[in-house]
Order: C-alpha cells, then structure tokens, then sequence
C-alpha cells in the first residue's frame, strides 16, 4: 500500500455531465457512479479523500429552466441556483460514492456539505464575465440568447458558445472549522460544490448572495490550503496538460515545477476559461504549502489511481 495522503479531488462539472449529453438525472447518476468506482480506489489505496465538484453545465441548465418559466413561477437567484445545484449534485456523488464503497466491504457514510464561500464585492471579474457555464451554443443560438436574454457570450472553441457569468476568486470558506474537525476525524466529504455559494460581506447587510459562479479549482486550493493537505487531484478529460495547445508543436508535459508552471500561464498558455484556473490553483497551494512533497497531479477521472501513482497525468511540484 502506498503512504496514506490527504488529497483534495476536483471533478469537473463535465465528469457528471458530459458535453454530447443531455445531462438529466439519470444520466448524471451514471456518471456519479463511474466517478465513484474511481474514487473508491483511492480510499482502498489507503488515501482520504476530501471531494469537490464543477457545476458549470447544471448551474447553465438550472438557469435556463429558470428564465423559461419565468412566467409560470418566480426566477432564483444565481446564488441560489448554485446552492440548489450544490445540494443535489452532492446527493448523487455522495450517494454513489456510499454504495460502491459499500460494495466493496467498507461501511463509510460520505457526508455533502452545502459551502458558502467569502467573496470581494470589488472583484473585477463583475464587470468582465468570464466563467463559461451550460451547454455550448452555435452562432445562431449565441446571438439569440446575447440579444433576447442580455446574456455575456465568450467563444471557447472554433464556432462554439457558452455563456460567461463573473467569477469572483474565493477568500475564505466560511464553514472550514466544521470541515476540518470532519476531516480530522477521518470522515469523508463533499464540499465546496461548484465553487461554493458566493457570497460578500455587505456593511449594511452582513452576509448576503452575488450573482456568481466560483472557479472550483480556485476554491478546491484554498480549501487544500486550509486543511494543510498532502495533495490536490485536479480531474478532467485529459491525458496531461499540453503547452502550445492546438498548434503544430503543441505537446503534453509529464511534470512542471510551480515556476515553469507560472511562466507558461504568464505567457497566456493556459485559456483563462478552461485550464487557467487549473494552473492557478495549484501554483497558489504549492506556494502556500509548507509541505515538502506536496504536488497537483492534473489527469484523467477514468484513471484517478493510475494518475496519484504517476502513470499518467500531469504533476506539479515546488521544485
């Protein structure tokens, strides 16, 4: 068995939900489930695992059903959206996760905890939208949702659309003392959904919703920062990072120290929208870390265990 680490696992919201589906219930069940049977392998390896999670096409689709029947009943708030969308898609990852564990002769309940995360009302990405969220849209679709619905449209591939919302960058979570004494006593969880739930300390207010969506790799390193862990395991649908993405010399690096890893995302190798935040966030909990040995791995969720193991995936280090 190998050492036991503490690793914070980011599944993004297209690991529940893939880009050429629909993305009901039942088919995020299954994709909870194929996440799941990964994940188990971890815990069997001997690792805790703190779980965090994507929400970029739920929270698109929860928005578009709610402006569709805008007319039949009351629109929710964004923030209240994500908080809906945490919970549920916490239901079903936690849930999935239980039943496979248990599957596997271990009796352990995996516990969803409905995050609220500390914002900058002043952030700038309030008056430049960047976060890509629900399906992708052609041009046609694009132009019709700009014009009809005022919604902020980034294009994130060749003729391909999704709407862009603010993303503030998180500053605190405000439930992190009832995660750690979670953690510390070996419970398994799920927070964070989605980034968390944004919210900004208003002078008058106290504590109140903004219109959001947090970047959950962002939100994933303050939370591995704040539980001291060994590791983060950033899962998405990719081999390894590449550099030169899309260009004849493009190519897939197997490691990055946290300064290779800075200069390529100052040279804008990194799309602000998709692998950015990725790099973002683990050059932030590498620098944080008083660990040694502490590394991002970015891999494949089809093969998390092959990636902590270093078969594949990508892996950042301090040095």
């Amino acid at each position: 068995m190998s050492e036991s680490k503490l690793i914070i696992v980011a599944l993004g919201g297209n690991a529940i939900t893939k880009p050429d589906e629909q993305g009901n219930v039942d088919q995020q069940f299954a994709n909870s489930r194929a996440a799941a049977e990964k994940l188990a392998d971890l815990i069997q390896a001997g690792h805790q695992l703190v779980i965090t999670h994507g929400n970029g096409p739920q929270i698109g689709n929860f928005m578009l059903r709610n402006e569709l029947a805008a007319e039949a009943i009351y629109p929710l708030p964004m923030e209240v959206a994500v908080a809906h969308v945490q919970g549920g898609m916490g239901y079903m990852i936690a849930q999935t996760f239980i039943n496979e564990l248990s599957a596997r002769g271990i009796n352990q309940v995996v516990t969803t905890v409905v995050t609220t995360v500390l914002v900058d009302r002043d952030d700038p990405s309030f008056k430049d939208p960047s976060k890509p969220i629900g399906r992708i849209l052609d041009k046609e679709e694009a132009h019709r949702f700009a014009d009809d619905e005022g919604w902020v449209i980034k294009e994130v591939g060749p003729q391909q659309y999704r709407r862009a919302v603010p993303s503030p960058h998180p500053q605190r979570i405000l439930e992190i003392e009832h995660i750690r004494r979670a953690v510390q006593a070996g419970e398994l969880l799920v927070t964070c959904g989605g980034g968390g739930i944004p919210v900004i300390d208003d002078p008058k207010q106290g504590l109140c919703g903004t219109r959001a969506v947090i970047d959950k790799d962002l939100a994933s390193s303050l939370l591995a920062i704040e539980l001291d862990a060994d590791a983060m395991l950033i899962l998405t649908n990719i081999d390894r990072v590449r550099i030169n993405f899309r260009k004849p010399d493009e190519r897939e690096v197997d490691a990055m120290t946290v300064g290779q890893a800075q200069t390529w995302l100052d040279e804008d190798q990194f799309p602000a929208g998709s692998m950015g935040p990725k790099i973002e966030g683990a050059i932030t909990f590498l620098s944080a870390s008083d660990k040694p040995d502490a590394h991002v791995i970015i891999g494949p969720l089809d093969r998390a265990a092959d990636a902590v193991a270093g078969r594949t995936g990508t892996r950042i280090t301090k040095s």
